[in-house]
């Protein structure tokens, strides 16, 4: 009976295991990469971002560190975020969490359309969504603006995250 007790929670945790694993899979091409973006906001400032996504406790969480612009004059580069992508058991949901350089954090949820990641979260009193549109292993448009329904409403950024390979 003991044996068969031990077996039986070595198989549950197991599938727990897994079970997270596969919902986080849609993070799969990006993990163990990093990711680097330049382009310019609907104002005209720049945009740089360099990512490294990584797993991170048994396969619970993603880990996304950042490097980015850190001041305002966007004259000096270092880390600007550190996020966590975890699926969420109770909400059936993954969720994310990005805390910033400047003390600020954003909270939000992750949905997967296809081989696209979109991010959801609030921004004041709208609702902005990121986007990682899937172009190849190598290269994801990357969009910030409002989404609705699929369709976007207004476009604040565009431009592309390409796979960094190394030097």
């Amino acid at each position: 009976m003991k044996n068969t007790i031990t077996i039986f929670l070595l198989f549950f945790v197991s599938m727990a295991v897994i079970a997270q694993d596969t919902e986080l899979s849609i993070f799969e091409n990006l993990v163990n990469k990093t990711w680097k973006a330049h382009g310019n906001w609907g104002d005209g400032s720049k945009f740089m971002q360099e990512i490294t996504f990584k797993y991170d406790l048994e396969k619970t969480i993603i880990t996304a560190k950042s490097k980015g612009f850190i001041d305002k004059e966007q004259t000096q580069i270092g880390d600007r975020n550190v996020g966590v992508r975890k699926f969420d058991t109770a909400s059936k949901t993954i969720k994310f969490w990005e805390f910033d350089v400047f003390g600020g954090v954003t909270e939000g949820k992750v949905i997967a359309e296809g081989k696209n990641i979109i991010y959801q979260y609030q921004y004041g009193t709208s609702v902005v969504t990121d986007m990682w549109e899937y172009v190849n292993d190598n290269t994801y448009n990357f969009k910030v603006g409002t989404y609705e329904k699929g369709v976007w409403k207004q476009i604040y950024l565009s431009t592309q995250f390409v796979k960094q390979t190394k030097e």
